[in-house]
């Protein structure tokens, strides 16, 4: 019996399955070549990005000052460890403390890694600044947050399913309700340290805080000697329409934490920054990683942070994401609760009467647009900052068959 051929893209979908851990559930489609704001599958189909890697693609795919920045680290030297000093890491460390306004960074590689970087040097300021009796400190945490998957962040995640079967768990965090200010104030007790939350959940289905929530969360964190720790790792760099998503309420934290975008999309690039007073509790030994601060993440960091800030991709963020925004709202759409975001990252809130938002994205798939479910209602759409309006002029035509006509 001849058995019947397969397309590529079926032929690699099936040893995925059948070789990885089924701990995510992608669109199926299997991507082999990227451009700008362009993806091409195995079999030759184009698509638009609509997702840029949850922002870590926020100059697109493979922009060129990026790769250059790769290729000619990568002919000199990639890797040295903390070990020894190299040529790279000063300098870019450098830019990216007078590009945010800090006086120190502590390069890692991923998000988590900057996360958990945050708060072991917020725990340390407290025990050793603040005179908090030894394993007392405790950090207040939002309800509906995404901070990363290590055991630690998972701990204090409100998500059943991030929790489950991973504990015991590190104990010290307090959470509260996103949004809610009296109900961080309420949370504040004798040895809270810290405050750690996102200027606007992503992961948690594009929540965007009530006005003046992230201004009076740090006000009370300045009067009460709190640590204000802003997880800027999707946010950042742009992607809301600011450098910073805190700059949308004139906030300066006081650690911040950035993380995607930082690499390009090119290599994992991630850092926790603040001031000498926090950063100076670090002593030899108490921290690190081999990768953290190697001369090729630090090549490629130095060009992605001058990319966004030579093509004012934040600028370009904010003046079509606010038109993107109009023009999916406009839409007239029974399925369709509410369209929400900053800048160009945006979230289509689904009627649990329509269902959940993946055929949505099923359904765009096959029109050429690639966009991900998040928080099961949600589309979010995010496409690198370099997109043209008339890209999404064009892609909005398909989004609007789709989101009227249902699936």
């Amino acid at each position: 019996m001849v058995q019947a051929s397969v397309s590529r893209t079926e032929a690699f979908l099936q040893e995925a399955d059948r070789f990885s851990a089924h701990n995510y559930k992608p669109l199926p489609v299997v991507l082999e070549r990227g451009e700008g704001v362009w993806v091409w599958d195995v079999d030759g189909r184009r698509y638009l990005d609509m997702l840029s890697a949850y922002s870590a693609l926020n100059q697109g795919h493979r922009h060129p000052a990026i790769m250059k920045a790769a290729e000619e680290q990568m002919a000199r030297l990639t890797l040295t460890s903390r070990a020894f000093h190299n040529d790279q890491m000063g300098p870019f460390l450098r830019e990216l403390c007078e590009a945010t306004g800090f006086e120190k960074a502590l390069p890692m590689n991923t998000g988590a890694e900057a996360v958990e970087t945050a708060i072991k040097m917020v725990r340390k300021w407290a025990y050793t600044k603040k005179g908090v009796p030894d394993g007392k400190a405790e950090i207040i945490v939002c309800e509906n947050n995404f901070h990363g998957r290590t055991t630690t962040i998972v701990g204090f995640s409100s998500e059943a399913q991030y929790r489950a079967g991973f504990g015991p768990f590190t104990p010290g965090f307090k959470l509260v309700p996103y949004g809610d200010v009296e109900a961080f104030e309420a949370a504040i007790g004798e040895h809270t340290v810290g405050f750690l939350v996102e200027p606007l959940q992503g992961e948690g289905g594009v929540v965007v805080p009530p006005d003046g929530y992230l201004r009076d969360t740090a006000r009370i964190c300045r009067e009460r000697g709190i640590a204000f720790m802003a997880d800027e790792i999707q946010t950042g760099l742009g992607r809301t329409g600011r450098l910073f998503c805190t700059e949308w309420e004139d906030v300066r934290p006081d650690v911040l934490i950035v993380g995607k975008a930082l690499g390009g999309g090119v290599y994992p690039v991630s850092a926790a920054i603040a001031d000498g007073e926090f950063m100076d509790v670090f002593q030899p030994g108490d921290h690190g990683s081999t990768f953290g601060g190697n001369p090729l993440g630090a090549a490629v960091g130095r060009a992605s942070l001058r990319v966004i800030l030579e093509e004012d991709l934040a600028t370009k963020s904010d003046e079509l994401g606010t038109w993107f925004m109009e023009q999916l709202r406009a839409i007239p759409s029974e399925h369709v609760e509410e369209v929400r975001g900053r800048g160009l990252m945006i979230g289509v809130v689904i009627r649990k009467e329509s269902g959940t938002a993946r055929p949505f994205c099923e359904a765009l798939q096959a029109r050429g647009i690639l966009a991900k479910e998040t928080h099961h209602q949600v589309i979010r759409f995010a496409p690198p900052l370099i997109i043209e309006k008339a890209t999404l002029e064009e892609a909005l035509d398909h989004i609007e068959d789709v989101l009227k006509g249902g699936v």
